[in-house]
């Protein structure tokens, strides 16, 4: 009854501000619950106190008896107050019953959600199924079941025997004035030892939470076969099982086997066997393959080789079953199966076993000697020549269906031979008519080697030369010399066809020969790049995943991108590439972290790696591809539309492949995109294609700028442009500000501008215009909303700016948009959600941390969101929006000042509130960056917590607390503003328990309980310490990060990166954030003024200033971490609890490390922040810092009065209750001069109050005398 009591008070205050807008049923409402909730906190009290009272209700009575005097005085009463609860529990157990009461607009139905909750359109019929009810319900249940039992055992049971020796013991003295010495049971002492374990009661849960997310996460991500595939080895023994499963995911069902689908797909879910692909299966998996490792090329991700390594052909004779497979599978494999079959010792059917037995083996084999009588054919043309290469082929031929190839072929001879072979293919890559002499030679010596060293009855192949020429009139032949000698012969025609035709196939199929033939890596090692290894490993792990079936792209749902930009980074400018300090240069620091990407850039152009040291030697254009190559490398705009724009691509060669045949698939793709065919015998295809493709996708970039960039002559507006013309069915749109004359003043006029690229000028397509200026709120949202009107149809992918695309994964997006038609409980999704892969972790050791950490959330920790907690919201990330859901019902971005300063959140608060439903899906990721510096993320960090502390004070979330279930309602406040409180509550606890230990130490209280109890050790604070330190040192997400990281990449990955991450200072930095965390969402709790910070994205490679440290983290980190040092010295100090100092060290040791981090860290991960030069130089630039006077348009950066100034500004507008709240706490220092004053030495044990008036008498003498000297 009481907590009953708090909760309707805790309403009243949260709805209090709109006391003048409500009904005179709401009003009724709320004093009718308050009326109710007081009667019932007085009645039972007063009836249980009778009950007690009244003796002779007690168990000698008779039945009779107690039911007439005892039962209706407090258990009549207990039963009504449980039956009038009681209700709304039957209704948690039946989820449908109560949504259809939300629903309904009955009479009766109305009047029990009129009581229940206020009237509002939104939140009614939230309610999930009963099976999502049971799994989320069991989860908490057995999470909170172990986190009692752990607190009860280890936190709040040892700690009552100390306590009830601390309550009996008797303190007569104390070493200062004691201020209450009438208080009994020394209650001070138990405040601060109660304090910090309460605390830490409370916030441990969220320790809980992360233990039990990683273990069922990981769990839920096994069955959902992530990690499968996650190294080259595994793609290499699972490819042949690859067509199978792409074409029952990625290739829409023809009419005809509709109905066998269903059973062939689970056949290929369960046991992922290498079945039967139909031959359509087979090209168009090559098709798509092939255009994949293209795409990784022109990335500059693998070199030319890797890239003809990794290419299959496609051949006309895959009806046939004979599939090419790229060579990175069949490296090694024919050298193997010389050595196998030199070496071998035994019948030729044993031989062929072994080789059959290993797939890729034999088709390395069977390739190269395919293609050499290919090669063969083409080249000798003499009658002769043919009948004799005829001969050797039907030889080999017979004694292999005879099984006697090994009695009749010598196989030490094989390494000769190979040699030979690789000679002669050279010659047919270089193909010039010089080398004619040499290749007959050459092809004489295999003739010898073949019949005379190689065939045990070769001499059958000489007398077919030697009888060339017979009688016509008998059979017997005629012993003659053959002039000229074998392959030489040019009368009447030569007999060999060289140089070969000049075709594309033709030294495509030499290059692949030569590569059989000589290629020694293998497949582990192609490619060398870890960022194509992980794509190419996860796209074969995907299509092995649960998706629903691809549609053709005629009947896909069609859908739009939206990227809203301001004013960050189009591309790098030639000025940003090469600026250096200390010798570095954006462009040279990325030559170093990504050497192989550098090299094959170069290759890429045309240019040795040994040639290029320096940019003199490149042209103009080559300068301006070194600016794309950096750029895309960056968290850059172009880097996004780049990717973006593989939708596209996707989309018209899926096109392509659902309406070709197999004739022009074997023609290959390229062509339709070549100019010749695109205007002359495919030209109506080709026209399909694009306007298919431009029907079912469209970009939009909302640049609000772009329009002042242009009329100022920005070079960003010029690198839009050049994207425009780059990719023409982008789309820009911009906010135009013009002034026109009106009838009395001219006045500026708004409007929505659409643009396209048109002969390199951008030609407006739609203009509309706006009442008004539309930013008025945050920027980010209301440049989402100007530019959503002019995005088309039933799908909204938001795309940040520094995010990416792969071509992989544009193929799978109209599988997932299939995902839109799935339902459950009758409710179709309205966002999904998607995958995500950090690609900024290799730029250094601080954005590796946060890739990691931001990846274990957006994998692991949203998988467990929306399965089966129900609780996934929209986190700014790439989920895609129902269109037609959102538009209709309040949008994508909520635009409110301050309050949404995370407008994605609220975007998933909304979609929920209107029973929309939230899902997740791995098998499709996009691309993400994020920041690389300290400084950087520092900021991030703080607009987060500023966003959290936002959401904390909404309505949405207060909202939503109120009509979920009880358990539902847990998984949303420790998924989201939760973590940010258990952060704040970490930090207090650690302020809490040193100040307690301080008010033990100063005031005698410790000494009197160390000699009347023996209370040394207290192993529930111990306890405590180490639950702070769990959330303290980044282990709080640190346990779901190395789940995925192990289920990912293997469990040693993720052994050796934790010890990696920590040998690179990863807990210093997680402790600093939690710095950062705490005290921003705790500063906007108090007193809001939340605001959005630029953080810029960039390549930071430079040296910060300790101007911009000190500005940065003077406030959140250095006067706390400075407090904390005070507190730990002055407790060291005056404790008498343990014997040594180093004991002390070790109970503590987490709060010197948190103390020491956020006193140094800036400084440790400052690039050159040790350097004596760089100390100097920033000495004389914060000393000329401090000593500038700010004012009006004096920037933070230049005036310590003007960066005062603004980090005080939030007092301003803050209410009375929390300015008087921060002054409370403020006064805490006066703890340290109350206990300080009477353990000086001048005092002379004297512990009287006159001593603590004359330590004020000298502080404010000492005040006086330094502001006398300064104004003389």
């Amino acid at each position: 009854a009481f907590i009953r009591l708090i909760t309707v008070i805790l309403d009243v205050m949260f709805v209090w501000r709109t006391r003048r807008t409500m009904s005179i049923f709401q009003m009724v409402r709320i004093v009718l619950k308050i009326l109710v909730a007081t009667i019932w906190m007085i009645t039972l009290p007063i009836y249980y106190a009778k009950s007690r009272k009244n003796s002779v209700c007690s168990a000698d009575q008779s039945w009779s008896q107690f039911g007439s005097r005892c039962l209706p005085q407090y258990m009549t009463a207990v039963a009504v107050y449980v039956m009038a609860n009681s209700i709304e529990m039957a209704l948690f157990f039946v989820p449908a019953v109560r949504s259809y009461m939300e629903m309904s607009d009955s009479r009766l139905c109305s009047i029990f959600s009129w009581w229940a909750q206020p009237r509002l359109y939104v939140g009614r019929g939230m309610q999930e199924c009963h099976i999502c009810l049971l799994k989320y319900s069991l989860f908490w249940i057995l999470l909170l079941s172990c986190k009692l039992l752990f607190s009860y055992h280890f936190e709040v049971k040892p700690l009552v025997e100390s306590t009830k020796q601390i309550m009996q013991i008797s303190v007569s003295t104390y070493e200062w004035h004691e201020l209450f010495p009438g208080v009994k049971n020394n209650v001070g002492a138990v405040l601060a030892v109660w304090t910090p374990i309460t605390i830490v009661y409370f916030m441990d849960t969220q320790i809980w939470y992360s233990i039990f997310c990683a273990i069922f996460g990981g769990v839920y991500g096994i069955f959902r076969h992530l990690g499968e595939i996650r190294t080259m080895g595994m793609v290499r023994s699972r490819f042949l099982s690859l067509p199978a499963a792409f074409n029952a995911r990625l290739i829409p069902p023809s009419s005809k086997k509709e109905k066998k689908r269903n059973i062939r797909s689970l056949l290929e879910e369960k046991f992922f066997r290498v079945m039967e692909v139909e031959k359509d299966g087979y090209i168009k998996f090559i098709a798509v393959w092939n255009q994949i490792v293209n795409s990784i090329r022109e990335e500059d991700l693998i070199s030319n080789r890797e890239n003809d390594l990794m290419t299959m052909p496609i051949s006309s004779d895959l009806g046939s079953g004979n599939i090419h497979w790229p060579l990175f599978l069949l490296t090694t494999k024919f050298s193997t199966a010389l050595n196998m079959a030199r070496d071998f010792d035994g019948e030729y059917w044993q031989l062929d076993k072994k080789v059959k037995k290993d797939r890729y083996l034999y088709s390395a084999v069977k390739e190269c000697y395919n293609l050499l009588i290919n090669f063969l054919d083409l080249l000798v043309v003499g009658d002769l020549e043919k009948r004799i290469i005829s001969a050797i082929i039907t030889e080999v031929k017979n004694t292999t269906n005879s099984s006697t190839f090994l009695s009749n072929f010598r196989m030490s001879e094989l390494p000769v031979l190979h040699d030979k072979l690789i000679q002669l293919v050279e010659i047919f890559l270089e193909n010039k008519h010089s080398q004619y002499e040499k290749l007959v030679k050459l092809l004489q010596d295999i003739f010898e080697i073949v019949t005379r060293d190689m065939m045990i009855y070769g001499q059958r192949i000489t007398d077919l030369i030697n009888c060339s020429k017979s009688l016509e009139e008998g059979d017997s032949c005629l012993l003659s010399l053959y002039e000229p000698p074998l392959f030489a012969s040019k009368v009447p025609k030569p007999a060999l066809n060289f140089p070969l035709p000049n075709s594309g196939s033709v030294k495509e199929q030499a290059r692949r020969l030569f590569l059989l033939l000589t290629v020694k890596e293998t497949a582990m090692d192609i490619p060398v790049n870890l960022e194509a290894r992980r794509r190419i490993s996860f796209f074969a792990t995907s299509i092995f995943m649960d998706m629903p079936c691809a549609p053709k792209i005629r009947n896909m749902l069609s859908f739009s991108v939206m990227t809203p930009y301001y004013a960050e980074e189009v591309n790098f400018s030639e000025e940003e590439l090469h600026s250096s300090q200390d010798g570095a240069s954006i462009l040279s620091y990325m030559q170093k972290i990504y050497p192989d990407e550098w090299k094959n850039f170069l290759e890429r152009m045309g240019y040795k790696a040994s040639d290029c040291l320096h940019d003199d030697h490149f042209s103009d254009q080559t300068n301006e591809e070194v600016r794309k190559w950096a750029s895309f490398r960056g968290q850059t705009l172009s880097r996004t539309v780049r990717g973006m724009m593989y939708y596209q691509k996707a989309i018209k060669l899926q096109a392509f492949l659902d309406m070709a045949k197999d004739k022009d698939i074997r023609e290959g793709y390229k062509t339709i995109e070549s100019e010749y065919d695109r205007k002359r015998s495919i030209h109506s295809l080709s026209a399909q294609l694009d306007a298919l493709a431009d029907m079912k996708f469209t970009y939009v970039i909302s640049c609000q700028m772009y329009g002042s960039q242009k009329a100022s002559g920005d070079p960003r507006a010029r690198d839009i442009l050049d994207l425009l013309m780059s990719y023409p069915s982008l789309r820009v749109a911009y906010i135009e500000e013009k002034e026109e004359i009106g009838k009395d003043k001219p006045q500026k006029v708004y409007s929505s501008v659409l643009v396209k690229a048109i002969n390199n000028l951008d030609q407006e397509i739609y203009r509309i215009k706006l009442p008004g200026p539309p930013i008025i709120g945050e920027g980010k949202p209301e440049n989402q909303n100007q530019g959503i009107i002019f995005t088309r149809g039933d799908a909204l992918q938001t795309i940040d700016m520094n995010q990416d695309n792969y071509m992989e994964e544009a193929f799978k997006m109209r599988n997932v948009l299939q995902e839109f038609h799935r339902h459950q409980q009758g409710r179709h999704p309205t966002i999904l959600g998607l995958g995500e892969h950090i690609f900024t972790g290799s730029v250094s050791s601080l954005a590796w941390f946060m890739s990691y950490q931001e990846s274990s959330f957006v994998t692991i920790g949203q998988r467990f969101l929306a399965n089966p907690l129900r609780v996934r919201f929209h986190y700014g990330h790439p989920d895609i929006f129902d269109r037609v859901f959102h538009v209709t019902r309040g949008g994508i971005s909520k635009a409110s000042k301050t309050i949404n300063l995370s407008e994605d959140v609220f975007a998933g608060f909304n979609t929920t509130l209107r029973c929309g439903y939230v899902t997740y899906h791995e098998y499709m990721k996009v691309g993400k960056g994020r920041d690389v510096g300290l400084n950087q993320i520092s900021k991030f960090e703080a607009k987060v917590a500023n966003g959290n502390s936002e959401q904390t004070l909404s309505r949405d979330i207060f909202r939503l607390g109120r009509h979920f279930d009880f358990f539902r309602m847990l998984s949303c406040y420790f998924t989201t503003v939760g973590f940010y409180f258990s952060s704040l509550m970490s930090v207090l606890g650690v302020y809490i328990f040193l100040y307690g230990q301080l008010y033990l130490v100063l005031s005698g209280l410790e000494k009197a309980f160390i000699n009347g109890a023996q209370t040394k050790n207290m192993k529930s604070l111990e306890t405590a310490l180490a639950s702070q330190s769990f959330i303290q040192l980044g282990l709080l997400t640190g346990l779901p990060m190395m789940m995925e990281i192990a289920l990912e990449k293997g469990s040693r990955t993720a052994l050796t990166d934790f010890i990696l991450m920590q040998v690179q200072l990863a807990s210093v930095f997680f402790t600093f954030s939690l710095g950062t965390k705490s005290h921003y969402f705790g500063r906007t709790i108090l007193h809001g003024g939340a605001k959005y910070r630029t953080t810029g994205r960039k390549f930071v490679v430079f040296h910060a200033s300790f101007t911009e440290n000190y500005r940065l983290y003077s406030r959140s980190h250095f006067v706390k971490g400075f407090e904390l040092l005070f507190l730990l010295v002055v407790y060291n100090i005056y404790s008498r609890s343990y014997e040594r100092s180093m004991a002390y060290i070790l109970v503590t040791c987490s709060i010197w490390f948190m103390t020491i981090t956020w006193l140094f860290a800036p400084f440790l991960f400052n690039p050159s922040g040790f350097a004596w030069s760089k100390i100097v130089e920033d000495w004389m630039d914060w000393t000329k810092w401090m000593n500038n006077q700010g004012g009006i348009g004096i920037q933070q950066d230049k005036s310590w009065q003007s960066w005062w100034n603004d980090e005080q500004c939030h007092l301003q507008h803050s209410l009375l209750s929390s300015r008087i709240l921060e002054i409370i706490l403020s006064l805490r220092f006066f703890i340290y001069q109350y206990g300080l004053v009477y353990h000086l030495d001048i005092t002379q044990d004297n512990k009287n109050i006159v001593v603590y008036v004359l330590s004020w008498v000298v502080i404010s003498g000492i005040f006086l005398l330094v502001k006398v000297k300064r104004n003389l």
